[in-house]
């Protein structure tokens, strides 16, 4: 069997088991979507009952497990119970703001991660490497929402971006370049903090693997033997460190998708982060499960991406494939 067919089958065995822990759990939480309704009079216990029955919820475990899964083949994942619509429309009309508030962190974050944490590795003990390391160790010391807070209420104070929503109130008034720009204005500090956030780690992985393959013995010997340092650094040493920094894609991308839901709730950025907050506070248990299947998949994505980038890289990988067949 293929390297990518093992990391398919692994990657479906893993949805399988993310769904049956999502059903476990939230059957152990305590309350429903209803308790609210048993508190006013003018709902009847009766009303209540009918309504669990239409969404099923007064059925056993494994049978509503089972009828998700079918919905879920069909790409429903259930109704919610909260909008009484099928939860994949009205999750992917949120997951596109978010992958796009990802995929733009995700695209600056390697921008700025590898050049950066190379250019830090080959002036080791250098002002840039010593700054380099000391502010990547102050953001990952400091808690996402902190920073996000801060430059929160910086903006706020000196209208340095716009903040709150997508996009303006005048927005359907504007031209297509207008609109454009409206979208990046109020996309920029979100995804500004994800990037500060996420390269304060790439980089010093970035680094480190660099250190690594410079400290290693055949890389001494091409510098013993006068060949060029710059040569040595793009010919000889990324080549090998790069297995290291697209091993880290998968991560990257998983970091990136939990921090944009506290970055959407604070910025108000309509994505998954708020739809997810809302339904499980009020405990829509379609919607709740939806969303996490949604972020497992993107998960799941991006490192099935970067398996397809170290199979292309790494003929050691190659190889092993073909030796397993």
């Amino acid at each position: 069997m293929s390297y990518l067919a093992r990391r398919l089958i692994r990657a479906v065995l893993l949805l399988i088991g993310v769904s049956a822990l999502c059903f476990l759990f939230t059957e152990m939480a305590p309350g429903t979507f209803f308790d609210e309704m048993r508190l006013n009079p003018q709902i009847s216990p009766e009303t209540i009952s009918a309504l669990r029955s239409h969404y099923g919820l007064d059925q056993p475990l494994l049978l509503r497990y089972g009828r998700w899964v079918k919905s879920a083949l069909h790409a429903d994942f259930g109704y919610s119970i909260a909008y009484n619509v099928p939860v994949a429309p009205l999750l992917w009309s949120r997951a596109k703001n978010t992958l796009l508030l990802t995929t733009t962190a995700l695209l600056l974050t390697w921008l700025i991660s590898v050049p950066l944490g190379v250019w830090a590795a080959s002036m080791r003990g250098g002002l840039l490497d010593k700054a380099v390391t000391l502010l990547s160790s102050f953001l990952v010391s400091v808690p996402e929402l902190v920073i996000a807070v801060g430059l929160l209420a910086a903006a706020v104070r000196w209208r340095i971006l716009r903040v709150g929503g997508m996009m303006s109130v005048d927005f359907d008034g504007l031209s297509t370049w207008g609109k454009l720009q409206d979208i990046l204005f109020h996309l920029a500090l979100p995804a500004l903090i994800l990037v500060l956030c996420e390269t304060a780690i790439i980089v010093r992985h970035v680094r480190a693997s660099v250190l690594e393959v410079l400290d290693a013995p055949y890389i001494q010997a091409a510098c013993g033997f006068g060949i060029k340092p710059g040569r040595v650094l793009f010919r000889h040493v990324l080549p090998v460190a790069a297995n290291t920094a697209i091993s880290l894609l998968g991560f990257s991308l998983a970091g990136l998708l939990s921090g944009s839901m506290l970055v959407e709730a604070v910025f108000g950025w309509p994505g998954l982060g708020p739809l997810m907050l809302e339904a499980t506070l009020s405990r829509d248990l379609y919607l709740v499960i939806g969303g996490i299947m949604f972020s497992s998949l993107f998960t799941l994505g991006g490192g099935l991406i970067a398996d397809i980038m170290l199979l292309a890289s790494d003929p050691r990988i190659r190889r092993e494939g073909s030796d397993a067949q």
